[in-house]
């Protein structure tokens, strides 16, 4: 059973910094890329960065690029992080991390795998 979770959301005051960690178990034995989805209350999940299956294939929206940055571990293939600074009140959201197989798509129905979530709010 393919578990995704999720750590390192909390409250910080703008213009501070947060890492978000993603451990994932039980996938299955194929090559994956991984994402960060987020959600704010009334909107729909946007993807804020996703990595491909080599770890060098890496996608930022719009909104965050510069800001954040999302790396895989090389020995633990299973493992992501989102380095987040410089975060602003509209980054608020619930951070979500999500796999899905071979290559980084945007869009949150593409990715089989979710986690449960970790609340990151930006005052």
């Amino acid at each position: 059973q393919v578990q995704l979770v999720e750590s390192g959301g909390g409250l910080v005051q703008a213009g501070g910094s947060l890492r978000l960690a993603c451990e994932a178990s039980g996938l299955p034995d194929y090559d994956y890329a991984m994402g960060w989805f987020r959600q704010a209350p009334g909107k729909e999940h946007e993807e804020v960065a996703c990595v491909g299956w080599a770890g060098t294939a890496k996608y930022y929206a719009d909104s965050v690029k510069g800001r954040f940055t999302i790396s895989k571990d090389n020995r633990k293939k299973s493992t992501m992080q989102l380095q987040m600074n410089s975060l602003q009140p509209e980054d608020t959201a619930m951070y979500y991390c999500a796999v899905r197989k071979s290559y980084c798509t945007h869009s949150w129905a593409d990715f089989q795998h979710r986690g449960q979530g970790t609340q990151v709010t930006v005052s």
